[in-house]
């Protein structure tokens, strides 16, 4: 965990020079840092899968990921969200998965420039 703080700074400065394959080294240490909690939509025409992590450095500083995996792709995208963003979304995405992305993780699209443009 020693490295984590400078490789997670390091990892941020590269997404935006170098694209997509920072941002697939970012997905892959969120996910092999944290563990996630999962929230499955099958009947949604937009979202199968969204899944947050929270990692703490060694500075005891909280980050809050959300993985979604889309329906059309089935690829991952990552986004770094707010604290509260894992709750609000878990109340509203029974309902509807893709408005609760839309109102919940959408907004945090550019933190990390990984997640599509729509």
């Amino acid at each position: 965990m020693r490295n984590f703080t400078l490789f997670f700074t390091l990892l941020f400065s590269l997404t935006n020079f170098y694209g997509q394959s920072s941002c697939d080294e970012m997905l892959e240490m969120v996910e092999n840092q944290g563990y996630g909690t999962s929230y499955y939509s099958y009947d949604s025409d937009a979202i199968s899968e969204v899944t947050f992590y929270e990692i703490s450095d060694n500075s005891y500083n909280d980050y809050f990921f959300a993985v979604v995996r889309f329906t059309s792709s089935y690829e991952d995208y990552i986004y770094q969200v707010d604290s509260d963003t894992e709750f609000n979304y878990s109340i509203n995405y029974l309902t509807n998965a893709g408005e609760a992305f839309w109102a919940y993780i959408q907004p945090y699209n550019q933190n990390l420039n990984c997640a599509p443009d729509f």
